[in-house]
């Protein structure tokens, strides 16, 4: 029995490290950027983002301003306004 609690125990820990991964923020002058991966893999299928077997994708600012985020934003109904993501 204490084996099974032990079990269960370090599954429900590696779950909360898991789920506490699914928040990214990125640095910004502008003001930071919080990435909700759940929120996003809630609301669409992972090749929407990910090309192939899913891993992390580099974000920069050319790329959020355009293909990675805002131009789905745009097309999806996502937030568009500069600080809609960016917060200080």
């Amino acid at each position: 029995m204490k084996k099974l609690v032990i079990a269960l125990m370090l599954v429900a820990f590696t779950f909360s490290v898991a789920y506490a991964a699914d928040v990214v923020t990125y640095e910004s002058k502008k003001g930071n950027v919080t990435f909700d991966h759940k929120g996003h893999s809630d609301k669409m299928a992972c090749d929407k983002c990910h090309e192939g077997e899913p891993a992390a994708i580099a974000v920069d600012k050319a790329g959020a301003h355009k293909d990675t985020c805002k131009t789905c934003h745009k097309t999806d109904g996502g937030p568009t306004k500069c600080n809609d993501c960016h917060k200080k």
